[in-house]
């Protein structure tokens, strides 16, 4: 699968390029990620990609020139959608993310400052996607987020390809307790079951904990939009 990142920062993507699992997929030829400085496709002498908003107002708005640039060059090689990485969007959800690992490719446009010219997303056909309700500086450390998520659903990517079925928000919940060595600490016990070494006792238990867990993130996300404590 290829990713191509178009940003006025690219060398923000270094450290995620360079360790862990996309860092490994990457070079065991899995995985492709290329990276696009914005500034390549403004061809003025200030390489400026971006300029004040009309109707006036603060900060600046990215060029809508530069960007159709951009995934023009990128469009002959992967063919696949265009995401705007905007606070407005579609949330990104372990949903989208399996949609989009199906995908031989994705292109990955990077906001900045008070945002995109909207013709991008209607001339490219863009879509929007936003990791949370709140407000970053740029694009960037959401791109990172897509393409970790999605790069571990890609056959291969993961070591042990079971840790997908167990995965948070594969069955609708979230995940169970984990626990590790030693037994006890500081007063606080890994649950007996954990230890009986019944196998079918212990997924009944996950099972279990995963439910009461999701409903209890259900209940708390309900009484925070109802502003109760």
């Amino acid at each position: 699968m290829r990713f191509d990142v178009v940003s006025v920062f690219p060398g923000m993507f270094e450290p995620l390029l360079n360790f862990g699992v996309v860092g490994r997929a990457i070079a065991g030829g899995l995985l492709e990620v290329r990276l696009h400085d914005l500034r390549e496709f403004a061809h003025d002498r200030h390489r400026q990609v971006d300029d004040m908003a009309y109707g006036g107002g603060p900060g600046m708005v990215l060029k809508p020139e530069p960007i159709f640039e951009a995934v023009d060059a990128i469009k002959p090689e992967n063919p696949g959608p265009v995401i705007l990485l905007e606070p407005w969007g579609e949330p990104f959800t372990q949903a989208l993310a399996r949609e989009l690992a199906g995908e031989p490719g994705v292109t990955l446009v990077c906001g900045r400052y008070e945002g995109i010219d909207d013709r991008v997303r209607e001339g490219l056909a863009a879509r929007e996607v936003s990791i949370g309700d709140y407000v970053l500086t740029g694009g960037e450390l959401p791109a990172m987020v897509v393409i970790d998520a999605v790069a571990r659903l890609r056959p291969g990517v993961l070591g042990e390809p079971e840790s997908l079925d167990r995965d948070s928000f594969t069955a609708d919940l979230v995940g169970y307790p984990q626990y590790t060595r030693p037994a006890e600490f500081r007063g606080l016990k890994v649950p007996e079951v954990l230890l009986s070494g019944n196998h079918r006792s212990i997924e009944a238990w996950r099972r279990q904990e995963a439910a009461r867990r999701t409903k209890a993130r259900v209940a708390g996300r309900t009484s925070a939009r109802s502003g109760k404590s």
